[in-house]
């Protein structure tokens, strides 16, 4: 009976753990949607539901690609940038074999330019992230000032289409979540971001040096996939809306973060889990529905995410917030 109990506030807690608080997130997330489901007709209709997965698609990925730069004791600014650049080269009158691999060749560029500035600049990373959300921004809206322009038609299918009946959001769903387990967990590139995260995490940022880990290889290659990922996120958004949008991505990176966090990530590094942040894009995803349904002003609606995401953070069980 006691070993029961201590498994069970083991899991409650996150306590010994690296995969961070993700069981209590969910209990919240799966009660969100019970309520809903009991105080709103809407909730329950597979259009809604539909527009839900839509909807959270992007958060997720975005989320997915935040969690890496996290786990190492970082954080990117310039992911809601990098997505609505994204939209607007692809919105160029351009073909779609041309477009297509431009905005993830330059998405990693801009990865690698943050991760650079990180590793060997020794620039802050909120500073290096938020310089070049503000180059990447500028550059967007010389591109495309207003919405506007024209996606390629393949790049709406993916989105629009289904396979074998299911709706294409799902797979570009299980696809990022089968790449990003890979990565974390079914390679040594994952173990290395846990070890340089933890070490960052205890106030020794050579540890991991220390064990022959090439830290600064692997941190930026961390920002290079956390840009990639947003990218992707880019292209989704961009087939939902058909054209370009400077704006697209305003705030997107806030969302991300307040995502991971509440999915148990410590913004300190070293602890989180890959389906905490899935979790934790759910919740988010619930609420924001929830709020849509009942009709909350969308200013009430930011104010409400920047309350959870101070929550979130100041709950964290940490010895120093590694930012």
């Amino acid at each position: 009976m006691t070993s029961s109990s201590s498994t069970f506030e083991k899991l409650l807690t996150s306590r010994g753990s690296r995969r961070g608080l993700w069981l209590l997130p969910l209990v919240i997330a799966i009660a969100m949607a019970l309520w809903l489901a009991a105080t709103t007709s809407q909730f329950g209709q597979s259009s809604n539901l539909a527009n839900l997965v839509a909807q959270g698609m992007p958060l997720l990925i975005t989320a997915v690609g935040q969690m890496f730069v996290v786990l190492v004791g970082g954080l990117d600014l310039s992911i809601g940038s990098v997505v609505s650049f994204t939209t607007a080269i692809l919105a160029l009158d351009l073909p779609g074999f041309v477009t297509i691999p431009a905005v993830f060749v330059l998405a990693g560029l801009i990865g690698a330019t943050n991760g650079y500035c990180v590793t060997r600049l020794s620039v802050h990373p909120i500073v290096a992230t938020l310089s070049m959300q503000y180059i990447v921004l500028g550059i967007t809206r010389v591109l495309r000032p207003v919405s506007g322009g024209a996606v390629p038609d393949s790049v709406r299918w993916m989105v629009e289409g289904s396979l074998f009946g299911i709706p294409l959001p799902v797979f570009w769903g299980i696809v990022t979540m089968l790449v990003a387990w890979k990565l974390l967990y079914g390679s040594r590139y994952g173990l290395h971001l846990f070890a340089i995260g933890g070490g960052v995490a205890s106030g020794s940022a050579d540890a991991a040096r220390n064990f022959g880990i090439p830290a600064n290889r692997n941190i930026l290659l961390a920002y290079v996939i956390c840009t990639l990922f947003a990218a992707l996120a880019g292209v989704f958004l961009a087939g939902r809306i058909v054209s370009g949008d400077p704006n697209v991505g305003l705030l997107m990176e806030l969302d991300a973060i307040t995502a991971v966090a509440i999915g148990g990530t410590q913004l300190s590094g070293g602890v989180g889990s890959l389906h905490g942040t899935v979790i934790g894009v759910a919740a988010l995803a619930l609420l924001s529905n929830g709020m849509n349904l009942l009709n909350v002003t969308p200013f009430v609606q930011t104010a409400i995410k920047g309350i959870l995401l101070m929550a979130v953070v100041a709950l964290q069980s940490r010895k120093k917030i590694g930012l």
